[in-house]
């Protein structure tokens, strides 16, 4: 189990993670970190959707209905999004 899928726990309801931010705590690289959520076997439990660019914009998402998936659990959880990004006041900082 990759340690920045246990990260994702810690993320509250209303926030956002980067990946550069989970790349930093986890010593590793934004792509790799990446490739970590796509790979991502257990979405429901390590909630990937919440991982996205350091400039608010959303990503990918290789999850259910791949992009508008990942916007809907967004808007969910109670995050707002304006043309097509996310703004930092949602972002939490996990380092």
């Amino acid at each position: 189990m990759h340690p920045a899928l246990l990260l994702l726990k810690k993320i509250p309801r209303g926030k956002v993670v980067s990946y550069g931010e989970l790349a930093k705590t986890c010593n590793t690289s934004p792509r790799a970190i990446g490739m970590v959520m796509k790979c991502n076997k257990e979405p429901n439990k390590y909630k990937c959707y919440k991982v996205v660019a350091s400039d608010g914009s959303l990503g990918g998402y290789s999850g259910k209905n791949g992009t508008e998936g990942k916007i809907r659990l967004l808007k969910k959880d109670g995050i707002e999004i304006r043309n097509g990004k996310i703004d930092k006041k949602y972002f939490y900082k996990i380092s």
